[in-house]
């Protein structure tokens, strides 16, 4: 399978949590840029939730033919760019602005079941997109894609916990890489760095450990790849 070399390169609290209001109150957010640009990934990733919050604008996508969906893989590539902001978007909600107004090229992937009117906006918007998989994203196939027509060849997965299960669970990631921040969460029901398997799910994925480093100010870099 050709596809990037796949790194999930996230920022937690010791308890391993990763709330990005939380997140970003502990000492190592400067660490985890840092440490981010070191990994030299130049194209990320992030799921729905974490570019709702992050990076889209405020709203959603309402088509006027909700029922014309695309039904088919495809891809279009608007300009070529290895500092790409890719996220994925499984039927198409987000809303974005014109594509020059961001320091990083956007790439959206979604499903067949994305509407035509949302591609037709994403043109308008200058915006690459990739839709890949039936009912959902085809995360193996998408990268595959993203690999041969992007030329993306080193990618770093920074998004929320249902993100990065799913790269996981798909065997897709290569490396995690956490900076750890100096404080504890500890609220009920916050996200964790991985989440959402089923109980019946293998208890354990198997780490290979790298590398690890400390900061003056607390903060820990740990790398780990994956068996």
């Amino acid at each position: 399978m050709n596809r990037p070399y796949i790194i999930c390169h996230m920022m937690t609290s010791i308890d391993g949590r990763i709330d990005c209001e939380m997140v970003g109150k502990l000492k190592g957010v400067d660490e985890y840029y840092q440490t981010l640009k070191e990994l030299n990934a130049p194209a990320r990733l992030s799921g729905r939730v974490t570019a709702e919050l992050e990076l889209a604008l405020k709203g959603k996508f309402s088509p006027k033919k909700p029922s014309e969906t695309f039904e088919k893989e495809s891809f279009s590539k608007k300009k070529d760019s290895e500092g790409l902001e890719i996220i994925v978007d499984n039927k198409g909600s987000l809303l974005w602005d014109d594509d020059s107004k961001y320091e990083r090229h956007h790439l959206i992937i979604t499903s067949e079941k994305v509407t035509k009117e949302y591609l037709d906006y994403l043109d308008s918007k200058k915006i690459s997109w990739i839709v890949c998989g039936k009912e959902k994203i085809d995360l193996k196939k998408s990268m595959e894609i993203l690999f041969k027509e992007f030329q993306v060849k080193r990618l770093a997965v920074v998004g929320g916990p249902l993100i990065n299960s799913s790269f996981l669970d798909e065997k897709l990631l290569d490396e995690i890489t956490i900076l750890i921040g100096v404080g504890i969460d500890g609220r009920k029901g916050m996200p964790a760095l991985f989440d959402g398997f089923s109980m019946d799910h293998p208890i354990i994925t198997n780490l290979q450990f790298k590398e690890v480093k400390s900061f003056k100010n607390g903060a820990v870099f740990i790398r780990y790849t994956i068996n």
